[in-house]
């Protein structure tokens, strides 16, 4: 057997990796997982639209020497099933690469550590008139002077500094990229509030990251609004291949409770319903969220619900990771245990979701309608029969008995439930208009009372009235004519 080593076309590959499927802000997130792996504190991202446009991001990590860049510049630089370090945001080694040139022809990366400054740059133009992986290595002083941001990078004692420039990709059907780009940044800043809110808030056990672009800081974008008043379920652990699997359940506050400005962190009220779901994160950074991975439909009755799952990198295999890491599928043993967790869900933010009125918290309550289960497991309300006013007219004639229960039974049996429903899942919190005051109750006990022969029979019947709606919200009432 004979065997021939059959390296890529370097033109032809490093065309074809630009297109995998980057959009801007997933290529400027995987260039920002390699700053937050060199333990970064503080990560700056410059957008340049006019004259020479350009992007860069400039940390404060721990540089690389010249080994180090050259792994980091080469393509498969490490294999994904390589045990890795459990901070380790990366899996291909493809990253960097990728991600840049999916947006730009000129990738230029310089490292600095101390005195000692390592420069490198992929020129996809360069590649082709080669023909070969070109790798340009930056020696020069000179080379140096038209790098944006160089400087910035020259007052930190280690850092790392990627610059995009040609941006082909970014331009690409854009009649007026000034402005364009300015669409861009919002998205790109959005983007980064979400995926890296843990890291930009400081959780517990993470170093808390500094992130600003163009000199504005990003603000952490929490999706579970933990900092107010969410609902949260207790942890679940599962082991997987000998590896922890953390599951943490939220149910978000009613729309009603909620701000302007937590409304908008939420991504406004068509987020709240398609943010809905799984929310998976790698090493504490998000992969993928707004998904019940076809475990169960997005409804407007389960917007509320928002599930955690954190996941290490040593499972990344199991979980189909992609290269863009904007994919994740759960393995069937996770899935068995995620199904039990959605069900428990969905019913709480259902309760949460319609709950409207006061809560009622005594069975004593004669309330004025009855929720009944029904013989194949539907629900039905009726008016209660035992309800004081309905008992009032148990001394009426038979023809007015007779028609005050067809007149009840027709009110319940045409309640508009789909317009209910409808108003109900509305993003508007329901108020009933025509509740009853006070004044208006009293006129009502008057009439009652004023039916009444006895003394006795009157204070039988205030009795009854103390614990039934809608007199039982009104005790001070009920004593004023005891």
């Amino acid at each position: 057997m004979r065997t021939s080593s059959m390296p890529p076309y370097a033109p032809t590959l490093i065309e074809s990796t630009r297109a995998i499927g980057y959009t801007l802000e997933a290529a400027v997130s995987d260039v920002i997982d390699n700053s937050i792996a060199a333990a970064a504190s503080c990560i700056d991202l410059f957008f340049f639209p006019v004259g020479k446009s350009f992007v860069a991001i400039l940390d404060d990590g721990k540089g690389m020497n010249f080994k180090k860049i050259n792994d980091a510049m080469r393509y498969g630089s490490q294999n994904p099933n390589d045990p890795r370090d459990p901070a380790d945001l990366g899996r291909f080694g493809l990253g960097l690469k990728t991600a840049s040139l999916s947006q730009c022809r000129t990738l230029t990366v310089i490292s600095k550590q101390q005195e000692s400054i390592e420069a490198r740059r992929w020129d996809v133009d360069h590649v082709n008139q080669t023909g070969d992986w070109s790798l340009i290595i930056l020696d020069e002083p000179h080379e140096f002077n038209e790098i944006p941001q160089f400087d910035k990078l020259m007052q930190l004692e280690t850092g790392t500094l990627v610059i995009w420039q040609n941006l082909d990709r970014m331009k690409m059907g854009e009649t007026n990229f000034e402005r364009a780009m300015s669409k861009k940044m919002d998205d790109v800043r959005s983007h980064l509030s979400l995926v890296f809110h843990r890291y930009l808030s400081g959780e517990t056990g993470l170093k808390k990251l500094q992130m600003q672009m163009n000199g504005t800081p990003i603000i952490p974008a929490d999706p579970f609004l933990a900092q107010r008043n969410t609902q949260v379920m207790a942890d679940e652990e599962l082991r997987i291949n000998g590896s922890l699997v953390v599951v943490r359940p939220y149910i978000l506050p009613h729309i009603s409770r909620l701000s302007k400005d937590d409304l908008e962190a939420l991504g406004g009220k068509e987020g709240l319903r398609r943010r809905q779901g799984f929310y998976v994160y790698r090493n504490k950074r998000l992969l993928i969220w707004g998904t019940w991975f076809r475990m169960m439909r997005q409804g407007e009755l389960s917007k509320l619900a928002r599930i955690q799952v954190d996941i290490p990198n040593e499972l990344d295999t199991l979980w189909t990771l992609d290269i863009k890491k904007s994919t994740a599928i759960p393995p069937e043993e996770v899935r068995i245990n995620l199904e039990s967790v959605i069900g428990r869900m969905a019913e709480h933010s259902k309760r949460t979701w319609t709950y409207r009125g006061k809560k009622e918290t005594k069975d004593s309550v004669a309330h004025v309608w009855h929720r009944n289960k029904g013989i194949q497991g539907g629900v039905y309300y009726s008016i209660n029969r035992e309800h004081p006013l309905f008992t009032m007219f148990s001394n009426a004639s038979p023809d007015i008995r007779r028609n005050l229960e067809t007149l009840l039974a027709q009110i319940e049996a045409n309640i508009p439930l789909n317009q209910l429903y409808l108003d109900l899942t509305e993003e508007k919190q329901v108020v009933n208009e025509v509740d009853t005051t006070e004044q208006d109750t009293e006129v009502v006990l008057i009439a009652l009372l004023d039916r009444m022969t006895s003394a006795d029979a009157r204070a039988e019947l205030l009795n009854r009235l103390a614990t039934a709606e809608p007199f039982v919200h009104h005790p001070k009432l009920i004593d004023k004519y005891r």
